[in-house]
């Protein structure tokens, strides 16, 4: 169960950051303003989390349409719109579809999932539900990836659960052009 999530912004995004950013990210595909300029009242933080989540993303071995996989679960595990728009944008240009999106948000057995697929879900619904990964799991885990990989799942599940639940708390708000949640496939 899930507890309402603010409906207005309860952290302000700082102006002048929001300027500079949206000016930077003007020529990306990714419009990150309203996270960028509300992270920025703590910019300690601000660059920690940054490094970690571009690492997450953009480091590692791991294809990035299974890291997206990872983030999309958690962020509709935590229920954090932000997270899950940001990522169905992220998602697409690692190659996942809009169906398969979709099904990020659906009990595992209902998607089209190849078996490493669904191991990935089933990580990051074990590490969402009681922070470790069950003995089956783990299992069907070292059947598909490499031990460097499994840390890299656990990491983006990690990452991404402390990312969403900033945004959620901070009240952080969809950016222009950023989808909320998906329409079920017709």
């Amino acid at each position: 169960m899930h507890l309402a999530r603010p409906a207005a912004p309860r952290l302000e995004p700082i102006d002048a950051v929001a300027a500079k950013a949206r000016e930077a990210m003007k020529s990306q595909p990714i419009n990150a303003v309203n996270v960028t300029a509300t992270m920025a009242h703590n910019r300690t933080m601000s660059k920690a989390i940054g490094s970690f989540a571009q690492t997450v993303l953009f480091g590692g071995e791991l294809p990035r349409r299974q890291v997206e996989i990872a983030v999309l679960r958690m962020g509709w595990n935590c229920q954090s719109i932000y997270e899950f728009g940001q990522h169905t944008l992220f998602g697409r240009d690692a190659g996942l579809t809009d169906d398969e999106i979709y099904f990020t948000t659906r009990p595992v057995v209902e998607g089209p999932w190849s078996a490493a697929d669904a191991t990935i879900l089933h990580v990051v619904d074990d590490l969402y539900t009681d922070d470790c990964v069950t003995d089956a799991t783990w299992a069907a885990a070292t059947e598909h990836f490499s031990v460097p990989d499994i840390v890299h799942l656990i990491a983006a599940a990690g990452c991404y659960r402390v990312v969403s639940g900033f945004l959620n708390s901070a009240g952080v708000q969809l950016d222009d052009g950023v989808p909320g949640w998906p329409a079920a496939p017709r």
